[in-house]
């Protein structure tokens, strides 16, 4: 049991990315369960059936399918929304899950872009923005997973791919700043525009997932074994409390920041936080949409 009450959602078409496993896995179970048609983009197939086998056993009723998404490819991200597109089927909920983190040395995308900032952003622009029909039909709610590492992260403008200089948590706090400038920029849009969707951002504050991986193998262990304590580090399944409840809430609301409530925000039910300071600049917002307007558009409309 997650603390979400979460709303029936029988007749809605949810997108999860970073489904297939992690907090991921266990946002499109819960979705799922309430009703909702749930697809999810992965990368790996066979993980993408074991995700599957693992949401209807959970939930028997449960509408669930796979796309193919390699979300560091800018052409992979362009080729799923030219798919659900093609379906033409109205989005309700969007979440932007899926991460890499803290890369020890660094590492390019195929279109040559910083692995992290590809990742984390820019294959999430990219899809977002390509699908803004089928989420404005859908009066969607987008809601994007952010972490702790905004808070310290910064744009820089003059090497946002971290050429002159990669640092692992440098390179991986900017990519979830500026997912999280997005999410804010996208709601900001929407309401000039009457768009109609609304987006959000969450974070799970300290959880034992498979992004600990990347970590030194003690470090990993060691979140590991608290999170059975619950505190400060807590499950995959409590970490994703926060994003369930900023994506299915109805009182949830766009341009707004949840994360967990308990004490330094890394454990605890879902409850809205401050917006970092590194991310309550429009100006950045708005910059930071030009230029990832101008980073995707390398891949042509269509292909």
């Amino acid at each position: 049991m997650t603390d979400v009450l979460v709303p029936d959602l029988t007749g809605r078409l949810a997108v999860v990315t970073g489904g297939s496993d992690g907090m991921g896995l266990g946002l499109a179970t819960r979705l799922a369960a309430a009703g909702a048609e749930v697809v999810l983009p992965v990368r790996n197939a066979a993980k993408g059936r074991a995700a599957l086998d693992r949401i209807r056993a959970a939930a028997p009723r449960a509408t669930v399918s796979t796309r193919t998404l390699d979300l560091a490819s800018l052409r992979s991200a362009g080729a799923l929304a030219d798919t659900l597109l093609g379906e033409n089927r109205p989005i309700h909920i969007l979440v932007n899950n899926a991460a890499v983190m803290a890369l020890p040395t660094r590492h390019t995308s195929p279109d040559g872009l910083e692995l992290q900032f590809a990742t984390n952003h820019l294959g999430h622009f990219l899809l977002t923005t390509r699908l803004l029909p089928l989420l404005r039909a859908g009066k969607a709610r987008v809601t994007t997973h952010t972490s702790f590492g905004a808070r310290s992260g910064r744009i820089a403008w003059d090497d946002l791919q971290s050429e002159h200089g990669y640092g692992a948590w440098r390179a991986y706090n900017r990519s979830k700043l500026a997912g999280m400038l997005f999410a804010l920029e996208l709601d900001r849009r929407s309401r000039a525009g009457g768009w109609g969707l609304t987006s959000n951002v969450a974070h799970p504050g300290l959880a034992s997932t498979n992004l600990q991986s990347t970590l030194p193998k003690p470090l990993a262990a060691l979140f590991k074994r608290l999170s059975g304590l619950g505190y400060p580090v807590q499950t995959a399944d409590h970490g994703l409390r926060s994003a369930l409840y900023a994506a299915t809430s109805p009182e949830a609301r766009g341009g707004r920041f949840y994360g967990p409530g308990g004490l330094g925000h890394v454990a605890g039910k879902p409850a809205e936080q401050r917006i970092y300071p590194s991310a309550r600049s429009v100006e950045d917002g708005g910059r930071l949409w030009r230029v990832s307007e101008e980073l995707t558009s390398r891949l042509p409309a269509g292909s």
